[in-house]
């Protein structure tokens, strides 16, 4: 018998809504949420400060959440493990301690077409405050970079290339070791946006050549609030701080201040190390599913739902035909009916999905749709859940007035 995992998830035992916004923000484990509640009931103190015990165990556990995502990313060292809000926050802080300090006037700085916002308009800012080019690395229209483009693009000019490693849009694994290798080779640094592939797969920091890599908690069955950002420790090393004040020094001085080493040198004011217990229960709960577990059950419900559309003219997918390829997104258009107006039927059938730009506006202009709709499952979505979505979907533009 099948292990129903919504029943680990309590949200679900309170709506009967068919959630299917995973891309957005996935929901909490009961172990997540034990885990955050834990902490303030019986370790709460500041980490990091006082030597009386209950900080010291209060820091025990934050030191212990950044070991559990070393060893999720398969990075060295603890000292590369940087805690943030979010990967937008990671993201701006490459941006603005490594990218400021190591691009200057008449370099470039290469992107994706496919980033979310959060990995463009830091380096559209880098561009602009030193005078570097930003250029960009193109799809076809399934989604997939040609790497013999992505080889012309990369000149010696080239500093920083700065990749999604799945699009949040188009569900698309992009090849990151590759196009890192060939970033490599010129002296360019790989930056990747781990936002959407660290809920759905395996992530190896060394195996895939990553410089920095960021994600936020709350994709990956964690809290809101806490992210990470992974960075290679001669250049985390090398880098300023992001911001300053309390923690992130080791003196202060009427002239100047001494910076506390990795990884707290970037982790200034009062660390959110609640949230980051929480970030532990959630990969400690993916690591007891497990990613060919998840992997499977995503595949299958994607090709359900995709085989379905198939049978409704007016339904159509963006990205690759093959359901493997979407890491449980899928994006896609209803003749004559504007996105906003398929979420709020689908919300009044108890079918939850997203509709706009996704915060990947170039990618969407790129492919001639200003606007989408957007599922996007995990593992604990079901075939009912499925089922329900392609029955809204089938009678939708009858219910518009548009006929079948």
């Amino acid at each position: 018998m099948t292990y129903d995992y919504k029943r680990d998830f309590p949200i679900f035992q309170h709506t009967d809504v068919a959630y299917i916004d995973n891309a957005a923000t996935a929901q909490r484990p009961q172990c997540v949420l034990d885990a955050v509640t834990e902490f303030y009931k019986s370790k709460n103190a500041n980490p990091l400060r006082g030597l009386y015990p209950l900080s010291v165990s209060a820091t025990e556990s934050y030191e212990s959440a950044r070991d559990t995502v070393r060893d999720f990313l398969n990075a060295k060292s603890s000292s590369e493990i940087i805690f943030t809000r979010n990967t937008t926050e990671g993201l701006n802080l490459v941006a603005y301690s490594y990218g400021l300090s190591n691009v200057k006037a008449g370099d470039e700085v290469l992107v994706s077409i496919m980033e979310h916002h959060s990995n463009l308009l830091p380096w559209q800012m880098v561009c602009r405050r030193t005078g570097a080019a930003l250029k960009f690395m193109e799809c076809e229209p399934d989604g997939t970079l040609d790497l013999n483009k992505v080889a012309s693009l990369i000149t010696p000019k080239t500093k920083i290339v700065a990749c999604t490693h799945v699009s949040n849009v188009l569900g698309r694994v992009n090849p990151i070791r590759e196009i890192a290798e060939l970033a490599h080779r010129v002296g360019a640094v790989m930056v990747v946006d781990a936002a959407q592939s660290t809920p759905h797969i395996p992530v190896d920091v060394q195996a895939l050549g990553a410089d920095f890599l960021s994600f936020s908690g709350h994709k990956v069955y964690g809290p809101m609030g806490i992210g990470v950002l992974y960075g290679r420790e001669e250049l985390l090393d090398a880098m300023p701080p992001f911001l300053t004040g309390g923690e992130m020094i080791e003196s202060v001085t009427r002239e100047g201040a001494v910076f506390a080493e990795l990884p707290h040198k970037f982790e200034a004011g009062t660390v959110n190390a609640a949230d980051a217990v929480g970030l532990q229960a959630a990969i400690e709960y993916v690591k007891s599913v497990g990613f060919e577990q998840m992997h499977r059950q995503e595949v299958a419900l994607t090709r359900r739902a995709m085989d379905g559309i198939r049978g409704i003219p007016s339904v159509h997918v963006l990205g690759s035909e093959n359901p493997e390829e979407h890491c449980g997104i899928i994006t896609f258009t209803v003749d004559g009916v504007h996105p906003h107006d398929i979420s709020e039927i689908l919300a009044s059938d108890g079918v939850a999905i997203r509709a706009g730009h996704h915060c990947a506006q170039p990618l969407l202009a790129y492919l001639k749709h200003p606007s989408t709709a957007r599922a996007s499952l995990a593992f604990y979505n079901t075939e009912a859940e499925i089922d329900r979505l392609l029955d809204s979907l089938s009678t939708l533009r009858e219910r518009m007035g548009y006929g079948k």
